[in-house]
């Protein structure tokens, strides 16, 4: 898709390319510390911290995989920004994070490898940079029970 500027000039209209076409990127999600290929993973990209790390809205998008085939996910077409990712191993398949006494029964991970404590990351600990070329990242899961 390439961006086009279109330029008013009395009686015509004119159309400049403002530039090469421009070509969303992947990012790139290697998973490791998976203890089990059941269920399947959840994947969030987001790109705000109020959505991060449920993927609600229009800057959030979510892939579900089944767990035997997560070991490298791909998000295609992301626009140059700034993201965080959230990864959620559903190994019931139940469609949510199961706890017991508010501990995560389930595995989960963050971009960056951000560190939990009393809940997730906040986006910022989990941000990183897409740029023209795309971007990688490695997360692992990690399971308190």
């Amino acid at each position: 898709m390439s961006r086009v500027r279109w330029m008013l000039l009395p009686g015509a209209a004119l159309l400049l390319a403002a530039g090469a076409p421009h070509h969303d990127a992947d990012v790139v999600v290697n998973v490791t510390h998976m203890r089990s290929h059941d269920g399947k993973v959840v994947a969030c990209l987001s790109s705000e911290a109020k959505i991060f790390p449920k993927c609600k809205g229009e800057h959030g998008r979510s892939l579900v995989l089944p767990a035997d085939q997560a070991d490298q996910i791909r998000f295609s077409d992301v626009p140059p920004g700034r993201y965080a990712l959230a990864l959620l191993h559903d190994e019931n398949g139940n469609g949510k994070i199961d706890k017991a006494m508010m501990i995560p029964r389930e595995g989960f991970g963050f971009s960056r490898d951000a560190k939990v404590s009393f809940g997730p990351p906040s986006f910022s600990d989990a941000a990183f940079d897409v740029g023209a070329n795309g971007a990688q990242q490695s997360i692992r899961m990690r399971y308190m029970m």
